[in-house]
């Protein structure tokens, strides 16, 4: 049910400012959360499918995250070569270890990289651009589709998470 009114006036834009410190933040809020997650389940949990062969395990999820970070920040906003192999990262096998180095390192580097979309060095167009939602192709776009798209898998792992919590009797199972 629509709470709007035809007669309501909608704002055709609305102009906001993000900055490059409050999306950093909200790049390492996401990562330290799916961290905190993974070590709640420890190996070799992370590894198992919640409820079979079409889900997926925590740790690849958190790959997928470092990869999609990359991908986006880096080749889409910033013209880096990649050679993204997407469907690998939802089979990576990694020790909690291993994802902490993982993340630390795409935390770095994506902080550093939204410091260059802040400074105008963004704004190459690989084609990679018409797969955002909308019509906006802009940096920022593509900033905020980075950050939904974390949040969106942090839900992912709260929920695969949960999955494996439950009795090995539970009907979801």
């Amino acid at each position: 049910m629509s709470h709007h009114r035809e007669d309501d006036v909608l704002p055709t834009s609305i102009r906001l400012e993000l900055t490059s410190t409050t999306a950093h933040a909200l790049v390492r809020h996401a990562f330290d959360q799916m961290l905190l997650v993974a070590e709640g389940l420890g190996e070799p949990q992370i590894h198992q499918r919640p409820l079979g062969p079409t889900t997926n395990a925590v740790g690849a999820l958190i790959v997928h995250c470092c990869a999609v970070t990359e991908f986006w920040l880096g080749h889409v906003a910033l013209r880096r070569p990649s050679d993204r192999d997407r469907e690998a990262e939802f089979s990576a096998v990694e020790t909690l270890n291993d994802l902490r180095r993982r993340v630390a390192i795409c935390v770095a580097t994506a902080s550093q990289d939204l410091e260059r979309i802040a400074v105008g060095e963004g704004g190459g167009d690989n084609g990679a651009r018409e797969f955002l939602p909308g019509t906006d192709r802009s940096d920022v776009a593509v900033v905020l589709y980075v950050l939904k798209e974390l949040f969106q898998h942090l839900g992912h792992i709260e929920l695969a998470a949960d999955a494996l919590r439950l009795p090995p009797d539970t009907a979801l199972r």
